[in-house]
């Protein structure tokens, strides 16, 4: 009998999050007494909003809430979620079409699990948010990558993607706002990938947990809006982590064809159940009630978003396009690299994030973790102190050649 190996090949291979991993580092080096400044983990530095937290804490009294209740999301969240659907990707569903998850991450597992058989194709589209190819992987599926460097503001063509599809392509990932970029495709480009995908007949996965923070006027349309006919072949994932500051409450969803749908409902039923129903109460109070919160907490990275910005570009070698959407900018250091900084001379954004946490106790996240080198993300949604604080460290770092 031959020796089987302790951990499966199918959860052995899968690679531990980078930016939590970055951030956890990070903190422990905090925790220590040594002063880092992080710019790696993607979450609001705000407290959830009152209103919300009070909606939570009535719930936790009330008994009914302490129970079982249906593993696709309580009635009252899913009639919220559809409505937030239709104001704000232009989308018309039931309840019934609509699954609370356990944050957005389980969404996007289980929207790939749902659609992937072994050897399916998704196209995702590169700079990518890091567990998307591990999802991918672990529902038996390949990852093509299609890359868009910061000279196409990190936005790929039709082109560029029918040149990556093939027989075997099922799925393309669609994100707009980015994670890690910010880059948000206009209506004219979404309308032209969505035309593209309806015509091969290919599913949509679109993450669009960042639609609502975006800046200048531009708003972050859905490409079943764009593309009505696509919403037979769309899932769409979404949350209140990101626009509610809602990170640790761990609320997502996914809406999507009713055949879908129900299939992904079967999956969460063995998996997961339902989500906490305090965390659910919690959910129906920020999407229902008041919003001025989410209005001022945009207008502080939108501050923040062109702080970052100005302050890097001052940086000789180092490229910052302006981000139109959710709070990272994906600088361009390729100019930084092969020069010697400190004694050290780094050749890669891996060896360089490195560089930068030793030397100038900044915590930043390699272009690696997102697709090529030759980049970082930084998330500036951290205090405004904090945030200059950082980007003169890096200043100083980078005025040594």
């Amino acid at each position: 009998m031959t020796e089987r190996t302790r951990i499966s090949h199918r959860i052995s291979s899968i690679a531990e999050s980078a930016t939590l991993k970055v951030d956890a580092k990070a903190k422990a080096l905090q925790a220590v007494g040594r002063p880092v400044i992080s710019f790696a983990a993607g979450e609001p530095d705000f407290a959830t909003p009152e209103h919300i937290v009070e909606a939570a804490v009535q719930a936790a009294r009330d008994p009914k809430n302490h129970r079982y209740t249906p593993a696709v999301g309580l009635p009252d969240l899913r009639e919220a979620i559809a409505a937030k659907t239709l104001r704000d990707s232009g989308l018309e569903v039931s309840p019934a079409q609509v699954i609370v998850t356990n944050g957005g991450k389980q969404a996007v597992y289980q929207s790939f699990a749902t659609l992937l058989d072994p050897g399916d194709e998704v196209i995702v589209p590169t700079p990518y948010w890091t567990t998307y190819p591990e999802a991918i992987a672990l529902a038996g599926g390949v990852t093509v990558k299609v890359f868009a460097g910061s000279d196409q503001g990190y936005l790929v063509t039709v082109d560029q993607l029918e040149a990556a599809r093939t027989p075997r392509t099922k799925v393309l990932l669609f994100v707009s706002p980015s994670n890690p970029t910010g880059a948000v495709y206009s209506p004219e480009q979404i309308r032209e990938i969505g035309e593209w995908a309806e015509e091969h007949g290919i599913w949509v996965i679109s993450d669009e947990i960042y639609q609502n923070l975006t800046y200048d006027g531009v708003v972050a349309q859905s490409i079943v809006e764009a593309v009505p006919a696509l919403a037979d072949r769309t899932i769409l994932v979404n949350g209140v982590a990101k626009t509610y500051a809602m990170t640790g409450w761990r609320v997502g969803w996914m809406v999507g064809p009713a055949d879908a749908i129900k299939a992904a409902a079967n999956l969460q039923s063995h998996l997961s159940s339902n989500v906490s129903n305090v965390s659910q109460r919690a959910a129906i109070a920020a999407l229902t009630g008041p919003q001025e919160a989410v209005a001022m907490m945009r207008d502080s990275f939108d501050r923040r978003r062109k702080a970052i910005v100005s302050g890097l570009n001052e940086i000789s070698g180092l490229h910052t396009p302006t981000p139109e959407g959710a709070f990272y900018v994906y600088p361009d250091v390729t100019g930084l690299l092969n020069r010697t900084w400190g004694g050290v001379t780094p050749t890669t954004s891996l060896e360089l994030a490195d560089l930068i946490l030793e030397q100038a106790e900044v915590a930043v996240i390699p272009g690696e973790a997102f697709g090529p080198s030759g980049y970082i993300r930084m998330s500036y949604a951290l205090g405004d102190q904090a945030l200059a604080e950082g980007v003169s460290r890096l200043q100083r770092l980078f005025a040594q050649a």
